[in-house]
Formats: structure tokens, C-alpha cells, sequence
């Protein structure tokens, strides 16, 4: 019998899971809790939510699953992992309270600060003016402490835009109850760095780097991102292994020491500054749309390697294997996004991408009459792989010219840097 993997989610990064597990040369049968219509291509959905703690456990007893994959934060969070590992369900995921990494900003910076990470100057606040007595210099970061969808994190350029940003957190409550940290803005070059962890080891998976910011020229504001591209020049194996040291290995190791060690995968968001890397956040499941541009590169075994990360002490002597090849991610991106998103726009051209083109879906919906539909403020992720970034680019921007849909937004530039640094 083969193995009955199921990946809980229901967007591009699982979508790009999926399709890295059916790699697998254990040819596992996939199945999906809720999934999309591009994942159901792939794998078997199930009509679970994926805040449905107890519904998502259940399934994974009911189909006698021999591994769960959670993508999402929010099931992570709400101690999906601690339900599964109680029902004696094998699960790639970190408990309730090492996922707090994620879930609470400021708890984050206080492992950082117990674990001799270096991360900005910070501070946590309940209230506005205390906020505007905390900031010491302009431009500054405000970051809502809890899950926010990536949307929570606002760079104030001035004293009428902090306060604006801070009277939106604290008192009309965009994201509900929360503090604020109010963090020294760094300088230099974001990297984003995923790891697989066992509760032991942090094993750093191929780097990346992402585009936040909705516009060309990393304008406009901040969205759950907007596309990505890997490798990343002047970032090789000797200096993934350094700052996985700096940044990974020592939370893994206090997390362990606590009593709470961290299973899954560890994503660091980077500023390469002037003094060396600094931890802009932590995020405790993979990085969207990071994973679109990284996982078509692995050439390991995802399935041998998440249950392994599953098992304490499971990475033990366990090298990944990455292709030479470059990949570029592109997200399409519903009109009005990252603000109110139009949804129930036909999709066309799907059918009209090369099958060299990897395209998950991210927020679409089929309707009665069999039309995919955007369903979501990021829609499709299109990636494209080539022997060098701009023919890895080339083909990406190539395939997302074939998509429609009424006010679709792609930005012009990703990867651009890549291409510039490389002469390639």
C-alpha cells in the first residue's frame, strides 16, 4: 500500500507541496483538506476548513493518513500538530506553542533576544502614545503582534503615518486584540531562508528572496507577496550554512532546551546589513511564495524528507540535494488587492501554458458551469526554471502573458536583481 499523505491548506504554498509529494519515489496517494481546484488536479480534496481542528484531525484518522503536512499558520497556531500527535497521527508541523513564533511578534523577539539571534532594536507596546515614545527615528516598523495574513507589518515614513498605523492596530482594532512592536528599521538586502527541523537540527533548505510590496520598485504597500525567485546570488552553501547557524540552529536548540522542540520547517525573513544578518521574523510553516520558487529546485525526496523532520532526530546525516537550475515565481494578484480583492472574475488561458510552466493556484474557485474563478487577492503563482535567472524569468513572464482575468495585477520587476547581479 502506498503512503496516504494528507497537506492541510488550501493555497499555492500547498499546491507547490502537493506537487513536490507526488515527486516522491514512494508515489504516495495525495489528499487535500480544503485544496483548490488546481490542487484537485493533483490530489484528493477533502471539504475540511483549515481552522477545523478537531474536522482536519478526524479525516486524517478517518483515511488513516500515515503523514499530515500543515501549510497554513492559523491551524498551526490553534494546535492542530499537538491534535494530530495525540491521536497517534504523524504530523510535519510544530506544536501550539513553538508555532507562538509566528503567532506573537513580540513573543518572537524574546526567543531572539534568549537565543543570541541579532534582530533591530524593538519595542512592544499596548497603547498609541506609547508607541509614538517608543520610536526613535524615521522611517519606522510597526508590527501587529498577532496573525495577520501577512499584512500586519506597516513601514511609518513619518509621525502622521505612524500614528495613523497605530491608532488602525490598538484601538480600531483592524486585527483584532493586540499589542504592537515598534522595531528599528534595517537596512540592506532581504533574504528569506526556509529550514527543515527535526527538534534537534535546523537543516537550511536553498535561499530565496520574495517581493512584499504590491508595486514595481517595491512600492505601494505591503501584501503577502508578490513573487519570488531562487537561488540568490552571492548566497552559496557556505553562507546558507553560516547564517543558519546564526539564525536557525539556536532557536531550534532553546526551543529543544524549553521543553518544546520544533518540528517542521523554520523560515527566517533576513536583512543582510552592514553589521551581518539580522532576523527581520520568523515564520513556522513554508513561505508563500518563497516555496513555489524553492521546492521545484529540490531534487531529495520531500517525502522521505518531511517524515524524517517528523521524527526526533530524523535529519540525522541527511544532505539536500537542490538542481542547478534558476527558478522565478510570479503571483497574479486579484484587482484591489491587498485591500478588498474582487473575486468571481473568469480565468483564461490555463490551458494555454507551456507544461514546462508550473502554475498552482492560490485563490480560485470553479464555479456550477466548470470556469475557474479568482477566489482570493493572490490568484496563481507562475513559476519558470532555466539554466540562468533571466531565462528562468523570461519563461515565467512569457506563460503569466497567456493568463487573464479582469484586473489582474503582476509586478514587472521580480527577479530583475537577480538577473542584473548575475550578467545572466
Amino acid at each position: 500500500m502506498p503512503a496516504r499523505i494528507l497537506v492541510v491548506g488550501a493555497g499555492g504554498r500547498e499546491h507547490a507541496l502537493v506537487r513536490a509529494l507526488r515527486r516522491s519515489a514512494a508515489a504516495p496517494e495525495l489528499l487535500c483538506a480544503p485544496g483548490n481546484p488546481g490542487i484537485a488536479a493533483d490530489a484528493r480534496l477533502l471539504s475540511v476548513a483549515v481552522d477545523d481542528v478537531a474536522g482536519l484531525a478526524d479525516a486524517a484518522v478517518a483515511e488513516r493518513c500515515d503523514l499530515v503536512v500543515i501549510g497554513p499558520e492559523v491551524p498551526l497556531v490553534a494546535g492542530l500538530a499537538d491534535e494530530l500527535v495525540a491521536r497517534g497521527v504523524t504530523v510535519f508541523g510544530p506544536s501550539a506553542t513553538a508555532a507562538r513564533l509566528e503567532g506573537s511578534k513580540e513573543h518572537a523577539k524574546e526567543v531572539m533576544q534568549a537565543a543570541g539571534v541579532p534582530t533591530a532594536r524593538w519595542h512592544a507596546v499596548d497603547d498609541v502614545e506609547a508607541g509614538m515614545a517608543a520610536i526613535e527615528r524615521y522611517p519606522v516598523v510597526l508590527k501587529f503582534d498577532g496573525l495577520a495574513a501577512g499584512k500586519g507589518v506597516v513601514i511609518a515614513l513619518d509621525e502622521q503615518q505612524a500614528r495613523a498605523t497605530l491608532e488602525d492596530f490598538l484601538v480600531q482594532r483592524r486585527f483584532g486584540p493586540g499589542r504592537v512592536v515598534v522595531e528599528e528599521c534595517l537596512e540592506g538586502e532581504e533574504l528569506s531562508l526556509l529550514a527543515l527541523c527535526d527538534g534537534e537540527r535546523a537543516l537550511p533548505m536553498a535561499p530565496a528572496q520574495d517581493y512584499k510590496r504590491i508595486f514595481d520598485g517595491d512600492e505601494g504597500p505591503n501584501t503577502g507577496g508578490m513573487g519570488s525567485y531562487s537561488p540568490v546570488p552571492g548566497v552559496g552553501p557556505e553562507r546558507v550554512a553560516q547564517i543558519a547557524a546564526l539564525v536557525h540552529q539556536p532557536v531550534v536548540d532553546l526551543l529543544r532546551e524549553r521543553g518544546t522542540p520544533f518540528h517542521g520547517v523554520l523560515y527566517a525573513g533576513i536583512m543582510l546589513t552592514a553589521e551581518g544578518p539580522k532576523v527581520l521574523e520568523y515564520n513556522v510553516r513554508f513561505g508563500d511564495p518563497e516555496t513555489q520558487a524553492v521546492l521545484p529546485r529540490l531534487r531529495s525526496d520531500a517525502y522521505e524528507l518531511l517524515t524524517a523532520a517528523a521524527r526526533p532526530g530524523g535529519l540525522a546525516g541527511v544532505e539536500l540535494e537542490f538542481g542547478d537550475d534558476w527558478a522565478v515565481t510570479l503571483v497574479l494578484a486579484s484587482a484591489g488587492y491587498p485591500g478588498t480583492p474582487s473575486t468571481g472574475d473568469v480565468i483564461s488561458g490555463l490551458d494555454d501554458v507551456a507544461d514546462a510552466i508550473e502554475v498552482t493556484h492560490a485563490g480560485t474557485a470553479r464555479r456550477d458551469d466548470g470556469a475557474i474563478v479568482t477566489a482570493g487577492g493572490r490568484v496563481l503563482n507562475v513559476t519558470g526554471l532555466g539554466p540562468t535567472p533571466a531565462s528562468a524569468r523570461d519563461a515565467a513572464y512569457a506563460a503569466a502573458q497567456r493568463i487573464d482575468f479582469a484586473g489582474c495585477q503582476l509586478r514587472g520587476d521580480i527577479a530583475l536583481r537577480a538577473v542584473e547581479r548575475t550578467g545572466e
